[in-house]
């Protein structure tokens, strides 16, 4: 998730594997998201790493307007293939947020926090919480330290290891949630599985938040 064209090559030329693995159905985490979303009465949202879209549909079908970034060309030309040209997706790295001025009611990031490194992770918090409405609601999953992968592969930092080549996951416990979220209007985490264990991590915009 970085500009650098090596790995964006690396995450495209990955992509047309995982996609058939990941399937068109959405995660759990979409679903108990847009559950949340629709009880609040969310009405546009945001979804950087919007990937080929399996995630956004279910939003979609219920109402809420889908804006997404995707790092991945192929991702883009899948999803409007799959789901029509109705979403609005930037082309580039969250990393180089944002990409409009607009102010959204939600913000769903699935499986992609944990690929960043500690200033990336806090810099994306930052912009999608600048990006919120007043009263707003973004929701993250992120990979837990209870996944059978944590502590495996190279060292790279405290709770950061290189899983394979180009593959970089920092891997959460509730202290390093409250650490990276705390100020960030975080009120609820939620452990959840995916095809590893997750975390659901829920924050609302207020005015005594950063």
């Amino acid at each position: 998730m970085t500009n650098d064209s090596g790995k964006t090559e690396f995450w495209e030329s990955s992509f047309i594997e995982k996609q058939e693995m990941w399937g068109f159905e959405p995660s759990n985490s979409a679903i108990l998201t847009k559950d949340f979303f629709v009880e609040k009465s969310i009405k546009n949202i945001l979804i950087p790493g919007i990937g080929y879209g399996r995630n956004a549909q279910i939003f979609k079908d219920n109402g809420i307007t889908v804006t997404g970034i995707e790092i991945s060309k192929t991702a883009i030309e899948m999803a409007e293939k799959h789901y029509g040209n109705e979403m609005t997706i930037y082309h580039g790295s969250v990393t180089d947020m944002p990409f409009d001025q607009s102010r959204y009611d939600g913000i769903f990031c699935y499986a992609l926090i944990h690929l960043l490194d500690s200033n990336e992770r806090n810099k994306l918090i930052r912009d999608c919480y600048s990006q919120l409405s007043e009263n707003g609601y973004m929701v993250f999953t992120a990979i837990s330290k209870e996944a059978h992968t944590y502590g495996k592969g190279k060292f790279l930092s405290k709770d950061r290891y290189e899983i394979f080549d180009g593959v970089n996951l920092f891997f959460y416990d509730r202290a390093s949630i409250q650490d990276e979220f705390g100020e960030a209007g975080l009120f609820e985490i939620i452990e959840i599985t995916e095809n590893f264990p997750f975390f659901l991590i829920k924050c609302k915009k207020s005015s005594n938040t950063i």
